[in-house]
This record gives C-alpha cells, sequence and structure tokens, in this order.
C-alpha cells in the first residue's frame, strides 16, 4: 500500500501533521504542486493524476483543506481504481461567498457522489467550511464523516501537528497497518 499525502493552498509546512505522517511512517510521498500559492484546479487535478499513475499497486489518499478539495475533483473526474480509499480533513469550501480569494478558483466542487470509499473529517467551528456545508458534502460524495469539536481547520496552528488519530482513520479507513520508518516511533 502506497499511501499519497495532497497538501492545500500553501502547502504542509514542517509541523503540519500531513508532514509528520510522511516523516513517520514508510510508504508515504507528496503530491507536489507547481506553486502552492496559486490554487489552479485543472493543473493541480492533473498533477494528482499524474503522480497516482507513477505509483505501482494499490493507493490511499490523505488530503487536507484544498488538497481534500483535488481529491474529490480528481476521483469525480480521473478516477484510477487502485486508489482504494482517501481521507479528506478539513476540505475547503471554494464555493462559499466569502471564500479567499486565492482558493476560489477551485471551484466548482463536485456534486456527484465519488467512485472511491472516502471519509470527512470536519470540525463544528471552521473558518473555512461550514459544519452544515461538510455534513452536505459527506451526504453528496457517499462520504463517512467525522466532527471533531472545536478543532478549526485542522491545521498546524489549530494544534494539529503530529496527529495519532489522523494515523489511526489512514488504517482504519485503508485496511492496513501503518509501519513506521525504521529508527521511528509511531505518532502518539
Amino acid at each position: 500500500m502506497h499511501y499519497l499525502t495532497v497538501p492545500g493552498y500553501t502547502g504542509s509546512g514542517p509541523d503540519h501533521w500531513q508532514t509528520h505522517l510522511e516523516n513517520t511512517y514508510a510508504g508515504f510521498s507528496r503530491v507536489v504542486q507547481d506553486d502552492w500559492a496559486v490554487v489552479d484546479r485543472d493543473r493541480w487535478v492533473a498533477r494528482l493524476d499524474e503522480t497516482v499513475r507513477g505509483i505501482d499497486g494499490e493507493v490511499f489518499l490523505i488530503g487536507h483543506s484544498c488538497g481534500s478539495v483535488t481529491v474529490a475533483q480528481w476521483a469525480a473526474t480521473h478516477f484510477d481504481s487502485r486508489v482504494v480509499g482517501a481521507l479528506l480533513v478539513a476540505p475547503a469550501d471554494v464555493e462559499a461567498a466569502d471564500t479567499l480569494p486565492a482558493i476560489s478558483p477551485q471551484a466548482p466542487l463536485p456534486t456527484v457522489g465519488l467512485p472511491v470509499k472516502t471519509h470527512l473529517v470536519v470540525s463544528d467551528d471552521d473558518p473555512f467550511l461550514s459544519l452544515d456545508r461538510g455534513l452536505a458534502l459527506a451526504a453528496t460524495w457517499g462520504s463517512t464523516v467525522e466532527v471533531v469539536p472545536g478543532g478549526g481547520h485542522l491545521a498546524t496552528r489549530d494544534g494539529y501537528g503530529p496527529w495519532s488519530h489522523g494515523a489511526a482513520l489512514i488504517e482504519l479507513h485503508s485496511g492496513h497497518v501503518l509501519e513506521p520508518i525504521q529508527g521511528r516511533a509511531p505518532l502518539v
């Protein structure tokens, strides 16, 4: 199993939970966009597609924010059956009237069920996705959903550096146990 992280707008810095996963467990890599500060829906989806197709075997996707949106857009238009599931954390509502102008070019969000098992993790106080909108996206996409009380955008500034629950969710939804890189301790 290969685990592919898909960061969002501005990328995932050195203390972001996606980076901690990549640096702790074997079999992880990251989709790398040409410019993390310029959200371009078509280019971001194409880069994800190119990255997935360059991996041998089964793949599990792990998105955050605009990266979760990219995963959903890719699944709705370019799906590869080797992708066995996806964890979509705090997808940004790129269609909201008050969304950041920098991320609005990523609209529209998919309005169809996704052809892959997805689990959405949303917060009840995310400034970039209302709880009602998150629950509606989960219903539209056919995703299971989990609500984190007071989690904000589930980002570094919200206290989500090493995030052991994220690792547990990946194990649960991928059906595989994460193996620490030799010499590394699992996230706690």
